[in-house]
């Protein structure tokens, strides 16, 4: 394969040797072996509409008409290191493919312990005295939707509320929501309209869970970052101040003005940030620090505080 999408490969080559070639293609750019297949077969299967069994049974298979015309392009647009899920415009999230574009950061893995953490605070193991009240959980920087979208498949009796800064993103997870069949379930408001918490019933003191993936790269930091997420992933959801902690300090006032009392605030952080989020924490007025929860790597990933009775 040569770098110019614009070649092809032999029409009557496998699919499987196609793939190869494209292997060969992304580890000149840069990609690891293993980066390099993973992302190979899965824009090989994405042009094919395949599952990952269809391929383990069919990728000796000659290629289709037109396979390499479609699959080339694909390939080049990795080479120059554009995320697969933008490529393909997906990913999935807590067993559901979420619809992504440049203007939303791509769901991770990790991001899924905010979404445990808040059903353990929506769906308490010991119930609480009969409370007819609809719980209400916000989600802060909803991005492509996915922990909103996600809590309200998950919790259908709580009222769920979605925030962002970006119009474009709250466009995305509105998408989103559609897709999933929970467009009835999820509010979605710009920051400047929270402000107008009348407006849209959301009283103070009134919400009992905020979840939240907040930016927390610092800028210093941006240089480190692979070329993926640098060159491609929105920097107004990544980035927060010299330190990274710009937008959690503006979020942490406002969870205590907004949480009930005995409330949850459930907030990703990044690596190494545990102890600064901790005393920042401990210095809001109205906010206790609970506890920490960590990543498959052992990071701190998830911090958990709660609103002082």
């Amino acid at each position: 394969m040569e770098s110019e999408a614009g070649n092809r490969l032999p029409e009557s080559s496998t699919l499987a040797e196609q793939v190869a070639a494209a292997i060969a293609r992304l580890q000149v750019a840069g990609l690891s072996h293993d980066e390099a297949g993973q992302s190979a077969i899965v824009l090989a299967r994405f042009v094919l509409g395949w599952t990952a069994a269809d391929w383990l049974s069919r990728s000796r298979e000659s290629a289709p008409p037109e396979f390499s015309s479609r699959f080339l392009p694909l390939i080049e647009r990795r080479a120059r290191r554009e995320p697969v899920a933008y490529i393909v415009g997906e990913r999935e999230f807590y067993g559901r493919p979420f619809i992504v574009t440049r203007d939303v950061l791509i769901p991770r893995p990790e991001t899924e312990l905010v979404v445990e953490e808040a059903l353990e605070h929506l769906h308490p193991r010991t119930p609480e005295p009969q409370n007819p009240r609809t719980p209400v959980l916000l989600d802060f920087g909803t991005g492509s939707g996915c922990i909103a979208i996600t809590l309200a498949l998950e919790c259908p009796a709580a009222r769920i509320i979605a925030i962002d800064a970006s119009v474009k993103a709250l466009a995305v997870a509105r998408q989103n929501a559609r897709r999933l069949d929970a467009d009835r379930r999820v509010e979605f408001l710009t920051e400047s309209e929270l402000d107008s918490l009348e407006v849209h019933a959301v009283a103070e003191a009134s919400v009992d869970v905020i979840a939240a993936n907040p930016p927390y790269v610092a800028t210093a930091d941006r240089t480190s970052l692979p070329h993926e997420v640098v060159d491609f992933e929105p920097a107004i959801a990544l980035f927060a101040g010299a330190d990274g902690l710009d937008v959690i300090r503006v979020l942490l006032p406002m969870a205590a003005r907004l949480l009930t009392p005995g409330g949850w605030l459930v907030m990703e952080i990044g690596q190494g940030q545990r102890s600064d989020v901790q005393r920042l924490i401990q210095g809001t007025a109205g906010l206790a620090f609970s506890h920490v929860r960590s990543d498959l790597q052992g990071i701190a990933r998830v911090v958990v505080a709660r609103r002082e009775v």
